[in-house]
Order: C-alpha cells, then structure tokens, then sequence
C-alpha cells in the first residue's frame, strides 16, 4: 500500500504516490512496503553518521531541488524540513543510492544538533559493548 496526497490528506492506495521525482531515479529505487527508504545522514566534511530519517519519492524530490532535507514523519504521516522548527538545518551537498538502490545517503552540513534529543548525532549517547 502507498500514500497517495489529496490536498493535505493522505490515504493508502495501491496506486504509485504522485511526485516530481525524475523517473529514471524513480524506478531505480527499491522501497519498503509502505513506499519509503531509509536516508543517512552524514556530515560531508567529516564522515560523522548523524542520523537517519525516511524518505518517499516527494521528499527525495523536494531534498534534491531546495537543497534541504526534507523527510516523511512516520509518527505525525507528513514531511518535514529538517530545521524548520528546530533551526538545527541540514544543507545538502550531495546525495547518492547504495548498491542495491534502496538507501539513500545524504552528505549535508548541519548547522546545530542533528538529533531531536539536541545531541549533534544520534548515535552517540546508547553506544553498545563489543565483546570479542
């Protein structure tokens, strides 16, 4: 099932949602089954992993034309700019698909925290033991 967007309301169809997305891109991804992709974030100068968010077709559109992470809320079902409440912006410097085509990684400059904990990284307040 996909959401497909009428007006601000979304509904689950099984039509392909509508966007502006490029086609050959389009068709390249591999979605999950409720028609998103998982989006890596990265610090582009420095590696640093800082987060992960989820992506349909539209809000990889919008990300790769404003220049803005923009990112699809599983909880509240709407996109969101990452910035726009927290003023902690991501500017994209470029994007590209793994191997198989069903993750995307952002390298950005984020300006503040990337975490909504106000951590600069979500991956650095639970790190898990390793045992040989």
């Amino acid at each position: 099932m996909r959401r497909v967007w009428r007006g601000t309301m979304a509904r689950m169809t099984s039509e392909p949602p509508a966007s502006n997305l490029d086609p050959a891109v389009a068709a390249r991804l591999k979605r999950s089954a409720d028609g998103l992709v998982p989006a890596i974030a990265q610090q582009y100068d420095t590696g640093e992993v800082l987060m992960l968010g989820w992506m349909d077709d539209e809000a990889l559109h919008r990300t790769l034309t404003t220049g803005r992470c923009t990112y699809w809320s599983r909880s509240r079902q709407e996109y969101w700019v990452k910035g726009d409440t927290s003023g902690h912006f991501q500017y994209v410097k470029s994007v590209a698909l793994d191997c198989d085509a069903d993750t995307v990684l952002v390298q950005v400059d984020q300006v503040g925290a990337a975490c909504h904990t106000g951590t600069r990284t979500c991956f650095d307040t639970d790190v898990l033991p390793v045992t040989k």
